[in-house]
Order: structure tokens, then C-alpha cells, then sequence
């Protein structure tokens, strides 16, 4: 079941304006935030294109039900999906959008890699210490906390109906054609940084992973809220 929430909005000397949460992220995510949000029109024209399909869904679905669903799904639930799950979460935030529920898993479960956790770490978020070989972190930002931890899609800790699957791995949208529970589907893959494990590039490319991610979440949340500001305009 979704849930239901409106997003908040506040009229002010005849302009719409959405209610942010950015301004309780700490000094750090606030900088690196701002700088997405500044930098959103880098994305490639194509890659636009598909954040849209995805933006027309999260639209149509807040206005009908005032809440959407997305589980992001990568082979191991251990680097992309989890880092998609939390910019969902972070740009949903940062423009204002409430009814954003994000969720990740895989086609199997290993362990929430610790790289990908220290690049989210080095973007500002505040990320708990955790132990295990399949260790449970909190990721947290502007007061938000959120539990993390590689799980299969299917895990009953994400929804099993009522949502979009956002395959961020082509080897997850290849060797899952049909997601069980999905009333949506859609494929945007993105490199796989494991590939520079134990190089001297190993944290280069991990940053570039969690920066061109967060460039494609804030460009997919600016979409949905301009597309709100532009109904809400309307009835004026």
C-alpha cells in the first residue's frame, strides 16, 4: 500500500512554494546538494528522456494516490540501488516533494558495500557505523534516518505491490525481465564502480558513482515538482 501523503505547500505573495527539508542537512551535504541541484542540466539529453518517463509516473502517482512506491534493484544490492535509494529520499527532500518512499534490493543479496558507504559518507551524509557480513547502517540527513542493508527485491521489508522497479544495472534488468509485484518498469543503468575495487582509482570512481546519481535524482525531483508548480499555476 502507498502512503498516502499531500505534498505541503504554501502560497506567498501569489507564489507557490514548496516546502524544503534541505535546510537540515548539515554543512557538508548542504554543499553538495546545492551543487547537484546547481548542476542538473549536465545530464545527457538521452538520459533525460528516461528520468521523464520516470518523473510522468511519480507525477501521475502523487496526484492520484499522494504517495509513490520505487525500489531501486541492482544485481547485489550492494552499490547503486542503495545509493539511488538514498538520493530518492535526499532530492525528495531538497525540492520539497513529500509521498517519496524508496526502497532497494537485488536479484540476490551480499552486503552493502563499505566503499559505497564511505563515498555517501564523503558527500555528507552521517552513516552509522556497522558490523557483519551482511551489516544493517543508518544513513542519515536532515533528520531523516534510513535503515540500509543488502536484501533481494523481494525481501518483506520492500513492497510487494504498488511500486516501480528502477533497474540501475543492465545484468539486474537483463536477468529480470519481469519484476514480481511492479506496476511499473523502468531501465536506467549506471556504470558499476566494483570494477575499480583495490585500484588506485578505487575513490575517484566511487565519488563519480554517487555524484552522477545524485545529479540524475535531483534532475528527476526538479521534473516532478516543476510539473506540480505547473498544475498548481493552473487552477490560479
Amino acid at each position: 500500500m502507498k502512503l498516502r501523503i499531500k505534498p505541503v505547500v504554501f502560497a506567498l505573495a501569489g507564489a507557490i512554494v514548496f516546502q524544503s527539508y534541505s535546510q537540515d542537512f548539515n554543512k557538508k551535504l548542504t554543499k553538495y546538494t546545492n551543487k547537484l541541484g546547481e548542476s542538473i542540466d549536465q545530464v545527457d539529453k538521452g538520459r533525460k528522456a528516461l528520468l521523464h518517463d520516470i518523473g510522468d509516473y511519480i507525477f501521475d502517482e502523487l496526484g492520484k494516490d499522494g504517495g509513490v512506491n520505487l525500489l531501486v534493484i541492482c544485481t547485489h544490492n550492494s552499490r547503486r540501488s542503495h545509493i539511488g535509494q538514498v538520493w530518492l529520499h535526499t532530492a525528495a527532500m531538497y525540492y520539497g516533494i513529500d509521498g517519496i518512499q524508496a526502497f532497494s534490493g537485488g536479484t540476490e543479496a551480499t552486503a552493502f558495500n563499505k566503499n559505497a558507504v564511505e563515498a555517501l559518507e564523503r558527500a555528507g551524509f552521517v552513516v552509522s557505523n556497522a558490523k557483519g557480513e551482511n551489516p544493517k547502517y543508518e544513513v542519515t540527513a536532515g533528520g531523516q534516518t534510513w535503515i540500509h542493508y543488502s536484501k533481494k527485491y523481494s525481501d518483506k521489508q520492500n513492497p510487494s505491490s504498488d511500486f516501480s522497479a528502477i533497474m540501475v544495472c543492465s545484468d539486474a534488468d537483463k536477468s529480470c525481465p519481469i519484476v514480481k509485484g511492479a506496476e511499473a518498469r523502468f531501465s536506467l543503468p549506471f556504470d558499476d564502480p566494483r570494477y575499480s575495487d583495490g585500484t588506485p582509482s578505487q575513490k575517484s570512481a566511487y565519488d563519480k558513482t554517487v555524484e552522477e546519481i545524485g545529479r540524475e535524482m535531483f534532475y528527476l525531483m526538479n521534473y516532478v515538482k516543476e510539473k506540480q508548480v505547473e498544475i498548481l499555476e493552473a487552477k490560479k
